[in-house]
């Protein structure tokens, strides 16, 4: 965020059940369309290789980024 997305402000929300929900948030411009490079790129492709989901989008009042991955329990 502070590399990318010219924004002042981050939040992370992290939630854990049975998967590890993320999301981070910016302030950023909203006004640009997304190009995905190498850092979009590839969170999507290590998110996807551990078995999850991604997501990334500019939003009113700056970008999200939403993933959610399954959590091995062992033990």
């Amino acid at each position: 965020v502070a590399r990318h997305a010219g924004a002042s402000h981050c939040t992370v929300r992290m939630t854990v059940t049975h998967r590890l929900v993320l999301d981070i948030c910016d302030d950023g411009p909203d006004h640009t369309p997304w190009r995905p490079g190498v850092g979009l790129t590839s969170m999507r492709e290590r998110t996807a290789d551990l078995g999850g989901t991604w997501s990334a989008a500019p939003r009113p009042g700056g970008g999200h980024v939403h993933a959610e991955l399954p959590l091995i329990l062992t033990g």
